[in-house]
């Protein structure tokens, strides 16, 4: 038995859990631990930020500090503070109290030009955690990292913090978070956990943490470093795939046919050996995961020791897909510059109504948020913009009402860039209406609306995909 098997033997089950971290990931993940009848009792770790402090209180009032349909979430939340299971915490010295810790830490890039992520919140928490680690306890990294980030920083900086010996004294592993806003706890609950410790007795003490909060889901031990390739990739097949399916509409628009008949076409191919894994294109790809899990990718296969045998000079598939799916907010933008020259006018002076902040639908996440490249063309060109969204409440520099006539009021182009349920609701009539235009323009970046019913009440309809429809005659 090593050194760590006996250490752990000697702590017994995994009792106390701390979470870093308390956003989008770390908030269902603590909860969900606490809820799990075998743990006694899970601490929320959070700054006592000026941007981020009000989630103490809301926390352990048993509120939910995220604003966007999260179903069961805040019930949850309410149940485990009431039972006494789940308190959230600035003292960050109480992780010494704890059998396992989890970091849910975001880690963008600066720069994704050159490689270099935004590794200061985790380096902090990770800090955080060596300084109060006590030997055989858990440290797990949930955050997606490059990969050799678990088997190498992280190990390194919990090894000069603590004074013990990584492997030896303490577990590591690292078990990526595979989360959608909009269903945090049943993907918790229901997807398989990649689970990578940096040697045996680590992995299986991580097996052992998340095991009792999945329900459908197993977990699928392996090395720390693949655990790591394993987030960044499925993430870049992701944006991969939706780049496929954003390059395909624009060429149906160029075809003048409709990117949705081709689709269905697509998809209808079923049978053994075949998969038509075909997702929907739109406005753009936001969120804090797809937008630079590419680039984590890419710079593990760098900054590793082996030789990369690839075709010369051609470009990584991954990076040009990123590049496609960045260019869909300048392509709406385009359509909608078409779009006002159809009726003489420029986007300069123009009134233009976006609706839609957050990137995902009926959320209030507006992470990496393709509306904000979006408007920033709007501005640039001398457009005035009012942004609607009834879920987002606050954006830095930018002002978001929830009022939706206040913000189509005048309007000479509207334009869908989330798919929220709210926009599905709208009528031609009613938009018409409060616009005041006799011919307004509406671009659809997500398939919300019918275009025929807004061409037969005068629009200028124009939609991602739709060649059949982007050149339709005006009524």
């Amino acid at each position: 038995m090593s050194k760590l098997e006996k250490l752990l033997k000697e702590r017994g089950p995994i009792k106390k859990i701390g979470v870093l971290g308390m956003g989008y990931v770390g908030i269902p993940a603590a909860v969900l631990f606490a809820d799990a009848p075998c743990f006694d009792k899970v601490l929320g770790f959070q700054r006592d930020s000026k941007s981020s402090g009000y989630k103490i209180d809301m926390l352990n009032r048993g509120e939910s500090p995220l604003k966007g349909e999260e179903p069961g979430l805040e019930e949850l939340i309410e149940k485990v503070v009431k039972a006494g299971k789940f308190e959230c915490t600035p003292d960050f010295s109480r992780i010494s109290e704890l059998d396992a810790v989890t970091l849910a830490i975001q880690t963008p890039f600066a720069n994704p030009r050159d490689l270099i992520p935004d590794f200061s919140a985790l380096i902090e928490g990770i800090r955080n955690a060596g300084k109060y680690l006590r030997p055989g306890m858990l440290v797990v990294l949930e955050s997606t990292i490059t990969p050799g980030t678990t088997a190498g920083m992280a190990k390194q900086i919990l090894e000069e913090e603590s004074g013990l010996k990584a492997g030896e004294d303490f577990a590591l592993a690292h078990a990526p978070e595979r989360v959608m806003v909009g269903r945090l706890l049943k993907n918790i609950r229901e997807h398989d956990r990649i689970v990578g410790g940096i040697n045996e007795a680590s992995t299986k003490r991580a097996v052992e943490l998340y095991s009792p909060v999945l329900t459908v889901g197993k977990v699928i031990p392996m090395s720390a470093t693949a655990a790591e390739v394993t987030k960044t990739a499925e993430n870049t097949f992701r944006d991969l795939q939706i780049a496929a399916i954003n390059q395909l509409a624009l060429y149906c628009e160029a075809m003048g046919i409709n990117v949705y008949d081709v689709r269905t076409g697509v998809d209808s191919l079923k049978g053994e050996g075949i998969t038509r894994a075909i997702l929907w294109p739109g406005a753009g790809v936001g969120g804090h995961c797809l937008t630079k899990d590419t680039y984590h990718l890419e710079r593990g296969v760098k900054i590793g020791e082996g030789q990369l045998d690839y075709p010369e000079g051609a470009d990584s598939i991954y990076v040009l897909a990123r590049k496609v799916n960045d260019f869909m907010p300048a392509h709406m933008y385009n359509l909608t510059v078409a779009a006002l020259e159809r009726l003489g006018k420029n986007m300069k002076g123009s009134k233009v109504a976006m609706l839609g902040w957050a990137f995902i639908k009926d959320s209030d996440d507006a992470r990496n948020t393709p509306s904000e490249p979006y408007r920033d063309l709007c501005l640039k060109a001398g457009a005035s913009v009012m942004v609607h969204d009834p879920y987002v409440v606050n954006y830095p520099g930018v002002e978001i009402s929830d009022n939706l006539e206040e913000v189509v009021k005048g309007a000479d182009a509207v334009i869908v860039l989330a798919g929220h349920s709210a926009y599905s609701d709208v009528t031609a009539d009613w938009m018409k209406k409060v616009s005041g235009k006799k011919n307004p323009v509406i671009v659809d970046g997500r398939n919300v609306v019918e275009p025929d019913e807004f061409i037969g009440k005068g629009f200028v309809y124009k939609g991602i995909g739709r060649g059949d429809k982007n050149s339709h005659e005006i009524i």
